[in-house]
């Protein structure tokens, strides 16, 4: 007769896998799945007993009934992080993907490729499915009729296709029509994989254009015209924000009119993660001159002011980021200037450093080589708030503020004015940065702003000279050619020039100049530039003066000083005591 065995203690249950009938191995299975199926506790204490082990022998078992039930204990308890690790130790992969075969139960198909699932996580586990061939099964499986089959089996995919060698594999294997049919689930949750995977492989051009073919992107523009997908449109515009980035693809969704529903459907939205996204995908697709064009036919940039005036800080970063992007074509930069910047002036006073960021980044690509977008800067009273982002957190921010003033100071009126907000005094912190972005673009505006006679005198005054004159020091290339630029045009006038040479611009460009590599054209400029407005110090080094050089009260001759000697100031040189050298020469006829 029959014995009955009934047990409470999952240790003798994990012993009955050892029986040799097959209607033990059974019921005990189907007790460890329910013991399991209770939580993450019970799973780590089956892990403990060595059932694992046990339950691994019987995936490959003849009666369908335990084989079937083993596989849901391991669908099951896969979701522990300890027991992926020695599943992968067992290296299960294999005996999973050879019951994905069409004749197996449809149970079995469910947690098996609930099992693959969680462990495709893992980098080594994607490896060893691909090349186990567990691809081809599993994209046969989005169309099971069982959608639990097709939830895991996508699950599955999307985690195998962040890698980019499965990527090109799915492709081959014809995913995009399957995939396309989940669209059409009942199952949010389906939908949501579906177009999570579809956004990974629409990275790849190849894909793009697929897409396309099987119909796909007037798919995808149908679910955000339906209300009811509306939890889903975040996804659905991450895969069009994809195609954007293709000519060929954005041609014929532009073509279909779907380029225009698109822009209407984000118009009217209000959702701050769909209209960051559209922003951002903008941005991305924007670097291509072609798209470009397309975009500006389209008026894109309508829409991406509009953006602007959202309640959200990241959807106005990403706005100011796809104006930036787009002001690379003239006609839509012209567009922009005229309706944005208005807008993008009052946001340089916003309290997010971020946006403040992004609003002057835009800015400056809008000003430069853009006289009329400058003076609209100035019209728009941003003169003072672009001098009070000087003073910001990011250094992003403070090297595009500078940039937009150098921009505004290629113009008389708007130079005089920024001027007068003391611009040489706010240009000592920047010059005094570890950034060398920052630096270089300091350096820049001092060159640009003290062509100024009044200028100069503030920024010596200010002690800004010696933080210059450090730059001439600069490793980077751009910070040392614009630190002689500045040099040079500070050296202009006598005193601005002795100061320079006192803080040791002089010996700095000498050995600048003798180095191949980090001369340049500037450098030998300044050099001159500061003797030939320092003439005591020229004769006294060169021996000789120019016929330009015209010699007036002050000047004095010292003699001629060895290389690398201190030359002296006539104060320095009137201290010294009597010597039996020869006499110092000084001009004076006052």
């Amino acid at each position: 007769d029959p014995l009955l065995i009934e047990s409470k203690t999952p240790a003798t249950v994990v012993l009955m896998l050892s029986s040799p009938e097959n209607e033990v191995l059974a019921k005990a299975c189907d007790a460890l799945y329910k013991y399991a199926s209770k939580g993450d506790e019970n799973k780590v204490t089956l892990l403990g007993l060595g059932a694992l082990e046990h339950l691994y022998k019987l995936l490959s078992h003849e009666d369908p009934l335990v084989r079937r039930n083993a596989i849901m204990v391991f669908g099951i308890m896969a979701s522990n992080n300890d027991v992926k690790k020695l599943l992968r130790e067992l290296d299960v992969t294999n005996s999973l993907i050879s019951q994905l075969v069409p004749e197996e139960d449809v149970v079995i198909h469910e947690f098996a490729t609930l099992c693959l699932a969680h462990m495709a996580v893992e980098y080594t586990t994607k490896v060893k499915i691909f090349e186990q061939g567990g691809l081809e099964p599993l994209i046969r499986l989005l169309s099971s009729p069982d959608p639990d089959v097709k939830k895991n089996s996508v699950e599955c995919i999307y985690h195998l296709v962040q890698d980019f060698q499965n990527r090109a594999a799915v492709r081959e294997l014809n995913v995009i029509p399957p995939l396309l049919q989940l669209l059409e689930s009942v199952y949010p949750r389906i939908q949501l994989l579906a177009l999570q995977t579809l956004e990974v492989i629409s990275k790849d051009r190849e894909t793009r254009i697929l897409l396309g073919e099987n119909k796909g992107l007037d798919c995808l523009l149908k679910m955000l015209e339906n209300d009811e997908f509306s939890d889903l449109h975040i996804e659905t515009l991450a895969v069009l924000g994809n195609c954007l980035e293709d000519v060929d693809t954005l041609q014929q969704i532009q073509l279909t009119g779907g380029l225009k529903k698109l822009l209407s459907f984000l118009e009217v939205s209000t959702v701050p993660d769909i209209q960051k996204n559209a922003a951002k995908a903008i941005t991305k697709a924007a670097y291509d001159s072609e798209i470009r064009k397309i975009f500006h036919w389209e008026e894109v940039e309508k829409f991406l002011l509009s953006l602007l005036d959202s309640n959200s800080d990241e959807v106005k970063v990403a706005a100011s980021q796809a104006i930036s992007a787009m002001c690379e074509n003239l006609d839509s930069k012209c567009v922009l200037g005229l309706q944005g910047i208005p807008q993008l002036v009052h946001l340089l006073s916003s309290n997010n450093e971020e946006v403040k960021e992004a609003v002057v980044t835009a800015l400056t690509n809008l000003t430069t080589a853009s006289p009329r977008n400058a003076s609209a800067v100035a019209e728009a009273e941003g003169i003072k708030p672009l001098m009070n982002t000087l003073n910001a957190q990011r250094d992003g921010a403070i090297s595009n503020a500078i940039a937009v003033l150098t921009n505004l100071s290629l113009q008389e009126p708007s130079r005089v004015r920024i001027q007068s907000h003391g611009i040489m005094s706010a240009l000592v912190g920047p010059l005094r940065s570890t950034n060398s972005q920052v630096q270089s673009r300091a350096a820049f505006a001092v060159a640009a702003f003290g062509c100024d006679a009044d200028a100069r005198t503030e920024l010596r005054n200010v002690g800004g000279l010696g933080p210059l004159v450090e730059l001439l020091h600069s490793k980077n290339e751009e910070v040392r050619r614009n630190a002689c630029w500045a040099v040079m045009v500070c050296g202009s006038d006598e005193l601005t020039a002795i100061e320079l040479c006192r803080l040791g611009a002089l010996d700095i460009l000498e050995e600048i100049n003798l180095s191949r590599k980090r001369k340049n054209k500037f450098s030998e400029a300044a050099l001159e530039k500061l003797l030939d407005n320092n003439l005591p110090q020229k004769y006294s080094r060169m021996g000789y003066l120019s016929s330009s050089n015209i010699i007036t009260n002050g000047f004095y001759d010292c003699g001629q000083i060895k290389h690398g000697g201190k030359f002296l100031s006539l104060e320095e040189l009137s201290k010294q005591e009597l010597t039996d050298r020869r006499a110092i020469i000084f001009v004076n006829a006052k």
